[in-house]
């Protein structure tokens, strides 16, 4: 017998009415956490909204941020074999106003120092 979690109108859980989630809230967060497959919640027949398991959201987040950085190295490989100059690692920390902190605490000779 299938758990009543993952039960919606007797079909398992994908899709449901914010009123209906809202009435069976615990319900909802079980199956998304449990089954790890979105709900989705829907106001007059429209996708307005999903409840995922907080583990599954933060592996998506994640690899959406590894997918980003591996598309901008990419692109920045690209513009290198298009012939755009690399950009000197020194002028980037100049631009960003980064600066190197010894271990004692205070910037190094010559390195800027942060704007507050």
């Amino acid at each position: 017998m299938y758990n009543s979690a993952f039960m919606a109108y007797g079909a398992p859980m994908g899709e449901i009415t914010v009123s209906d989630a809202r009435a069976r809230l615990a319900d909802v967060v079980d199956a998304a956490r449990v089954g790890h497959e979105p709900v989705y919640l829907t106001r007059r027949g429209k996708r307005v909204a999903a409840v995922i398991d907080a583990d599954d959201l933060d592996r998506l987040i994640a690899a959406a941020e590894d997918l980003a950085d591996v598309e901008a190295a990419a692109a920045a490989r690209a513009e290198i074999d298009g012939g755009d100059p690399a950009i000197p690692w020194e002028q980037i920390k100049a631009e960003l106003a980064w600066y190197d902190v010894p271990h004692s605490g205070r910037p190094s000779r010559g390195a800027p120092t942060p704007q507050a």
